[in-house]
């Protein structure tokens, strides 16, 4: 696995990174085949395989030295994933049959092991370019072909070209005076060193309180000389319940994976289970907190996209739902200050409409004498100085290490990065810079032959990774082969489909609470962007359906020449 040395202050950019080993990557400078993918998480992976089974030559240009995307780069402490397996890993039955996880949840470390394994079972690296970065793509009108530029001067011409970077691809850094200047350790979660940083007996500041902050406070509160945590808005997190896992149990359970598998297609987020038809208030107050204690036991998502059926639809259902959460969170904290931090008294935003983390002890940590809260709401962060953070109360909190925990420009942001340019000369992030269009978040007008994975106005991260890949990914590969054996060259979202879709999108959720909250869900979380919805919000079953409809008329919305 390579390592990450920052070249010169800290990492801001992939090309500041520099893989020491891994994957060796010797290339043609101009290679030609039917697809091309930019890069090599669940999205690419799935997709190279399938193609391959219809006898289509594709690549991926993978920016890091190995497969895993996100989970690449995901290399701080406590890093791990949020959805349990088997759930959280393809449905392929080459890959699992052979495979064993060693807990419920892994972590970072050991998911980029799972992508090793997953490599290896399907011979994926033959047609990967590692280390290197896509810079540009054009549509050519004469050749329907992108033609795709890299950092590596090795150009890709492809009949298809598929941006499959995921949601979490451009880092968001606070734009802080002296951010340059400071003199300690300091890092990008995102970007954070292979071999790791010692944090033990050290100053520590972590900003940011989304899933990666809390995962990071609670691995390093307990070490950490102090800890200070920059919070905007409290986490309303949910227990882990970890397990340990072992190779006979899980082997006593694989004939069952094809059905759970199954069974994540019939679920609105992508697991194995779905909100209940169940309204808050057809229950009684003892009824409720029962339920609300059930899906509290069970851990997980089980208390968000497993409770009631209006919880993200009605705000009376959802501070139901926020009172028990509060109640059960304000119990553990001691510190009265750092209660009202932490659990508010009243919500911040209606429960559920940003994505909850999944906490093992953080509040616990939270309470530690060595470990303080600053409300950047009251007191923001005004600059930073050589030897630590000032904030507008004149405050100066000196540090060894400054953790930016700050997230990402998600969904859209990684796609705009990229130089994509159809064939008029207008790029992508022209197109989207008032709003983003899509049909079915798989194509967008006048940019040909480009679809989308896990992207805008997908399930996305609305849902479970692997169940969202794989329904785009085979109808992707359908609607390529479809238009092989049509003899077309090209296809292309049309106006009016995309229009309607985003109508649709809208519609379901202004139904929500969704709007109600500053989440990167709407585009809320960096400014200057675009508020709106991001993500489909009706579930992967209806997901589906409107995929397969599209296709079953002829790609409905969708135009061949």
């Amino acid at each position: 696995m390579p390592s990450t040395i920052v070249s010169s202050g800290f990492a801001r950019d992939i090309a500041d990174t520099v893989p020491t080993n891994g994957h060796a990557t010797t290339k043609p400078q101009c290679r030609k085949v039917d697809v091309a993918i930019i890069g090599g998480g669940f999205s690419g992976c799935y997709l190279l395989h399938k193609l391959r089974k219809q006898n289509l030559s594709a690549v991926i240009i993978e920016a890091a030295s190995g497969l895993g995307g996100v989970w690449q780069w995901n290399c701080y402490p406590g890093a791990r994933v949020d959805t349990p397996v088997p759930l959280y890993e393809y449905s392929l039955e080459e890959v699992w049959r052979s495979w064993n996880w060693t807990e419920k949840l892994p972590t970072a470390t050991e998911l980029q092991k799972y992508f090793e394994h997953v490599d290896k079972v399907l011979d994926l690296s033959k047609d990967v370019i590692y280390n290197t970065k896509v810079t540009d793509a054009s549509f050519d009108d004469a050749t329907n072909k992108w033609k795709i530029k890299t950092d590596k001067d090795i150009d890709i011409h492809a009949n298809w070209f598929v941006p499959a970077v995921g949601f979490a691809a451009k880092r968001s850094f606070p734009d802080w005076p002296g951010l340059e200047d400071f003199q300690g350790v300091i890092h990008h979660s995102s970007f954070w060193p292979r071999n790791g940083v010692d944090l033990r007996d050290k100053r520590v500041a972590v900003v940011g309180t989304g899933s990666t902050g809390v995962q990071i406070v609670q691995e390093v509160g307990p070490q950490a000389k102090s800890l200070v945590l920059f919070q905007r808005t409290p986490n309303l997190a949910l227990p882990l319940n970890q397990a340990k896992l072992t190779k006979e149990e899980q082997d006593a359970e694989k004939d069952s994976y094809p059905e759970k598998y199954e069974s994540r297609l019939l679920s609105k987020g992508g697991y194995d289970f779905s909100p209940f038809d169940l309204c808050t208030f057809d229950h009684n107050a003892e009824e409720r907190r029962a339920f609300f204690q059930d899906k509290w036991d069970k851990g997980g998502f089980h208390f968000w996209t497993g409770a009631y059926g209006d919880l993200l639809t009605n705000l009376d259902a959802n501070r139901e739902a926020y009172s028990f959460w509060s109640n059960k969170i304000r119990s553990v904290i001691r510190d009265p200050v750092k209660r009202e931090m932490l659990a508010p008294s009243k919500a911040p935003h209606p429960f559920g409409t940003k994505r909850p983390a999944l906490f093992r002890n953080f509040y616990q940590v939270c309470d530690q004498d060595n470990v303080s809260i600053v409300d950047v709401n009251k007191t923001p962060v005004t600059k930073i100085l050589p030897s630590g953070i000032v904030t507008a109360d004149g405050a100066i909190h000196e540090i060894d290490v400054l953790v930016l925990a700050t997230g990402f420009d998600a969904i859209t942001g990684g796609l705009k990065a990229i130089n994509i340019i159809n064939s008029s000369g207008e790029t992508l992030s022209e197109k989207w810079s008032n709003g983003t269009w899509t049909n079915l978040g798989l194509m967008t007008a006048d940019f040909p032959n480009m679809f989308f994975m896990y992207g805008p106005q997908g399930p996305t991260a609305l849902s479970n990774g692997p169940t969202c890949v794989e329904i785009q990914g085979d109808w992707i590969v359908g609607a390529i082969v479809s238009a092989r054996e049509a003899g077309k060259q090209r296809m292309r979202a049309t106006v009016e489909g995309q229009d309607k879709y985003r109508e649709l999108v809208n519609d379901m959720t202004a139904d929500t609470l969704f709007p109600m909250a500053n989440s990167y869900y709407m585009g809320a979380n960096i400014d200057g962007k675009p508020r709106e919805t991001l993500n489909f919000p009706g579930g992967i079953p209806l997901y589906r359906e409107l995929l397969d409809k599209a296709a079953e008329k002829g790609y409905d919305g969708f135009v061949f020449a």
